[in-house]
């Protein structure tokens, strides 16, 4: 006897449909299957790509700022070494020429870095080149810190740190985007340099404390800009393959964030 033609059904239709051939005669996977599975793959496609995205990015920043981390320790241990040991004071004071020696190496790997896209994305050599001009520029910092007394140094590096922090964690905070500002900073930049040049000539205290004064402003301004292009929702911002050019950057406004207000307080203290 069909379904249908028992008692119950009054000779209406059926509202399920007769198994067809090889079905298990189960009813309830039938009628209710359509509610019970999930929705297709391509609507959570783009929610999925979303999640990857941002693990992508803190990725990102976590292998920037361990990067920076690293160079800033081997440039202030260059610093330590280089205001507390009063051999090693004599030695660059009487060897200058090392310092342009530095310079060279540091120009030519930053033109390396910034310039040579292949290089700066390809393990090992970008950490090599990286490396190179993290341990020059460390030379010529501390070489600039062996002419300060060892107060002046220990306050720039306290004021730096504290600078820098509070600049990094409000740049990560603030809904404000500072990328837009990029290239307010650039025109700024080189209006900095023309000063400077002019600062060469004229040998005034007071002018080369608001040289000093203004660089550090104006460092400080572009720390809070990279920081902002790490990450990735503002107007502007860097790939996560650019990890050591973004590495480089923060390291750079942080090395001259301290070198102008050490000369602030060096100036200042008649050092």
């Amino acid at each position: 006897m069909k379904p249908q033609d028992g008692p119950g059904y009054g000779g209406k239709p059926s509202p399920y449909s007769p198994p067809g051939p090889g079905s298990n005669g189960n009813f309830n996977d039938d009628a209710y299957h359509s509610e019970e599975e999930p929705p297709p793959f391509h609507e959570n496609q783009e929610f999925d790509f979303g999640l990857d995205n941002k693990s992508i990015r803190r990725a990102f920043i976590r292998k920037v700022f361990l990067v920076l981390t690293a160079q800033l320790m081997v440039t202030f241990a260059f610093v330590a070494v280089f205001t507390f040991v009063k051999e090693v004071k004599v030695f660059v004071m009487v060897n200058t020429w090392t310092y342009l020696v530095s310079y060279v190496i540091f120009f030519v790997s930053l033109c390396v870095i910034s310039c040579c896209g292949s290089v700066r994305r390809r393990h090992p050599w970008n950490l090599v080149a990286l490396s190179v001009l993290t341990l020059s520029m460390s030379y010529m910092v501390g070489m600039i810190a062996s002419f300060h007394d060892t107060d002046t140094v220990v306050m720039a590096v306290g004021i730096t740190a504290v600078v820098c922090f509070t600049v990094v964690i409000f740049s990560m905070q603030t809904k404000y985007d500072f990328t837009s500002c990029y290239g307010v900073l650039f025109v700024c930049l080189i209006v900095l340099l023309i000063f400077g040049i002019l600062c060469i000539f004229i040998r005034d205290r007071i002018l080369h404390i608001v040289y000093a004064g203004l660089g550090a402003l104006l460092f400080t301004c572009f720390l809070a800009v990279d920081t902002q292009l790490l990450l990735g929702n503002k107007e502007l911002s860097l790939s996560p393959e650019e990890y050591i050019f973004a590495a480089l950057n923060l390291y750079m406004d942080i090395i001259n964030i301290f070198l102008y207000i050490l000369a602030i307080i060096g100036r200042a203290r008649g050092s």
